[in-house]
């Protein structure tokens, strides 16, 4: 889907940008700061801005109060209970009149339940609402049992027109009418004003934290990007020096922390380079002196096999000590074109003038030729070579003459330091590699061997016979065999209980190997064991 397609976009940008990461979160730790900060300052402008108007308008309504007070009493002192009823709606008017400037919209003047008798007024007065739908019944109850404080309020919706409603706030007193008994006087509120003011200034302040997040943001990428602009040049520079581009080189501007980073930079790479050129100069010349050597080695070497080749013919004619003697000649002669080979083969490797010739190989076929070709001197030795090949997808684009190859130095290792015991061949394979393994169970090695096993030249034992030959080279060309596939090629060995070496290939040119299809070492057969 599109915005998972997105969201890993996403990631791979947040993984790999140190910038975005950076301003994204200042940004946020930045918002959360500001928004802590406005929502502090918005509760207490609200709460002072609902103080003071509260504290305005109970004001107000005590003034109204003490106003309609003196009237009744005056109407009552001049006119008696015939005055009670025009001074009721003077009062409401002249209360009217007085908290209107204060927002007032509406008044009423209600009689206190529980009063017995004829009323000297009316039950109810009121001017601009129904006390029913405004004045509820907890403030009613408040202002009846009224006994020291004499103002109560309460918040109410008012309507506005519509749909709409308002705030508002409802202010109630208690009256004592001389001959009328005790009445209700309360003033409504609109508070529309406030809170029109209240909202500016909560938008102002929303406005003002959002632009200065978004100015924090800003500062912060361009602050950010003056700093990680050099870094991301030294990155580049150094993956192009890691490509072989020696003469990369980072622009050097300014004097600051930054320039004296790029020049020290730059001071390094000019070492590298000049160490690196000097050890490809040396490699080239050592690589050519080994191939001049080798090729030049070859035309005597010819001329003396040939004569050794004559001598040992002869050996029979020759009294015993010099037949010995065109013996070991004979061999060591062997042992020295074998030694010239392998050079040659390893200078050619050093050289990266190696390919592969691959075609489509069954590589059980090619291991039981093999095993086919030193059966004779396993046979001497004591040990029987069994071959397990559990079955699979066994075919694969490989170069047959180099695994033959791989495959005949493993199985010669294993016959020389086998003791006489069995020596298995595992083959095995899955959709993407083939792997085979060549598990002996002689003297093993231990971990220094393990680790030294692929050196060239380097042999675990020197002075052990061999029945073989080598020249050291083997198992450092095997490697080199099986790198140039692509493969592996790994070592598991233990003192006294012998050593298995594994080749895993990808099953096609080109693949990635991600497992092999054989553990390391093998599991035995069934009914076999490791003891």
């Amino acid at each position: 889907m599109d915005w998972r397609r997105y969201l890993r976009r996403l990631t791979r940008q947040w993984r790999s940008s140190l910038q975005l990461r950076t301003v994204v979160i200042t940004v946020l730790l930045s918002a959360v700061a500001i928004g802590t900060v406005g929502a502090y300052m918005s509760v207490s402008i609200a709460n002072n801005i609902t103080d003071s108007r509260t504290a305005q308008l109970l004001n107000a309504t005590e003034a109204a109060a003490v106003q309609a007070q003196a009237t009744f009493d005056s109407a009552v002192e001049v006119g008696g209970l015939t005055e009670l009823e025009a001074a009721g709606r003077n009062v409401l008017d002249a209360v009217s009149r007085a908290t209107a400037t204060t927002g007032g919209t509406s008044v009423a003047l209600l009689r206190a339940p529980g009063q017995g008798g004829q009323p000297a007024l009316l039950d109810t007065f009121s001017v601009g609402f129904q006390v029913d739908e405004v004045i509820s019944d907890e403030l009613r109850d408040a202002v009846v049992d009224a006994d020291q404080q004499r103002l109560y309020s309460q918040p109410v919706e008012l309507s506005a027109g519509g749909d709409g409603t308002a705030p508002g706030l409802a202010v109630g007193t208690p009256l004592d009418i001389p001959q009328a008994g005790r009445y209700e006087l309360y003033a409504v509120y609109n508070l529309s004003d406030a809170q029109r003011t209240l909202d500016f200034v909560l938008q102002t302040l929303l406005l003002a934290g959002l632009a200065l997040v978004l100015l924090i943001g800003a500062v912060v990428y361009v602050v950010v990007r003056l700093v990680i602009g050099p870094v991301q040049v030294a990155a580049e520079t150094s993956q192009k020096l890691a490509a072989g581009q020696l003469q990369e080189r980072i622009p050097v501007k300014g004097d600051d922390v930054l320039a004296t980073l790029a020049r020290s930079f730059n001071g390094m790479a000019d070492s590298l380079q000049r160490q690196i050129t000097r050890l490809a100069t040396l490699s080239q010349v050592q690589q050519r002196f080994v191939s001049d050597v080798s090729h030049e080695l070859r035309t005597p070497l010819t001329t003396i096999r040939l004569a050794g080749d004559v001598l040992y013919d002869q050996r029979e004619d020759f009294p015993p000590a010099t037949a010995r003697t065109a013996e070991l000649l004979h061999t060591q002669i062997d042992r020295f074109d074998s030694m010239l080979a392998d050079l040659l083969e390893m200078s050619r490797f050093d050289a990266g003038a190696v390919q592969l010739e691959t075609e489509p190989t069954n590589l059980v076929r090619l291991v039981e030729e093999s095993v086919e070709a030193v059966r004779p001197l396993a046979s001497e030795k004591g040990s029987e070579l069994r071959i397990e090949a559990p079955g699979g997808y066994f075919e694969a684009e490989v170069d047959a003459r180099r695994v033959r190859r791989i495959l005949q130095n493993l199985l010669g290792n294993a016959i020389d330091h086998g003791e006489g015991r069995p020596i298995l061949v595992y083959v095995d394979s899955d959709e993407h590699a083939v792997a085979l393994a060549v598990r002996d169970y002689g003297i093993g090695m231990d971990e220094t061997a393990v680790k030294r096993v692929f050196d060239r030249f380097w042999r675990a034992d020197p002075s052990r016979q061999r029945s073989t030959g080598g020249t050291g080279l083997g198992l450092a060309i095997a490697l080199e065999d099986a790198t140039l596939h692509e493969g592996w090629l790994e070592v598991w060995s233990r003192e006294g209980e012998g050593s298995c070496f594994r080749l895993t290939l990808p099953r096609r040119v080109g693949d990635t190997l991600r497992a092999s299809p054989l553990p390391l070492p093998p599991d035995p057969p069934e009914g076999e064991s490791d003891d």
